[in-house]
């Protein structure tokens, strides 16, 4: 009867496993599995935890990472948070510099720097973010691309009419003061 426990614990584990999607409870809910039929097969409960602890251990080290190249080969890792920033364009709010700098970056302002020393990209200027470093966006001009990396997706065609729209909306805009 040890063995329906078991099932339960492995039925648990894979309903835990479906939230989170780490692959690694489902390792356990194998080794749980594998307990499950040492118990049914007579084993006492010490050759149960032994079962479940080495089947699992085998699991994790032997297939899981098999499973996780698997499944990155076929569904393409999607960024997020600040990673997924990187490529796209911006417009100048206040000027950037190495030393600091402000962006509208997907209408949100944010601290920036340029990535080269000594440029310096003035205020309502269209550029492309290279990459964050904390929470700073290094940015360089809109023509710079970035690396290519398959699983970063391709920035969209229509988005150079960022500065425009920019330019046109009255709330964004602040005309440069003549000196």
């Amino acid at each position: 009867m040890d063995w329906l426990w078991w099932l339960g614990a492995a039925l648990l584990l894979v309903a835990i496993e479906v939230l989170t999607l780490d692959l690694v409870l489902i390792m356990f809910a194998g080794g749980a599995i594998a307990a499950g039929i040492a118990g049914a097969l007579g084993a006492p409960l010490s050759v149960q935890i032994v079962v479940l602890a080495v089947v699992s251990a085998l699991l994790l080290v032997a297939i899981r990472p098999w499973l996780l190249r698997s499944l990155r080969d076929r569904v393409p890792l999607v960024e997020t948070n600040a990673a997924a920033q990187v490529g796209r364009l911006a417009i100048v709010v206040e000027d950037v510099d190495v030393h600091g700098g402000r962006v509208k970056l997907s209408g949100e302002v944010w601290s920036a720097r340029s990535a080269r020393e000594g440029l310096v990209l003035p205020e309502g200027e269209e550029v492309r973010v290279v990459r964050i470093d904390g929470a700073a966006a290094v940015v360089d001009h809109a023509s710079v691309g970035i690396p290519a990396r398959p699983d970063h997706p391709v920035p969209d065609p229509q988005a150079g009419r960022l500065a425009q729209r920019f330019a046109a909306h009255p709330r964004l805009h602040r005309p440069k003061e003549n000196a």
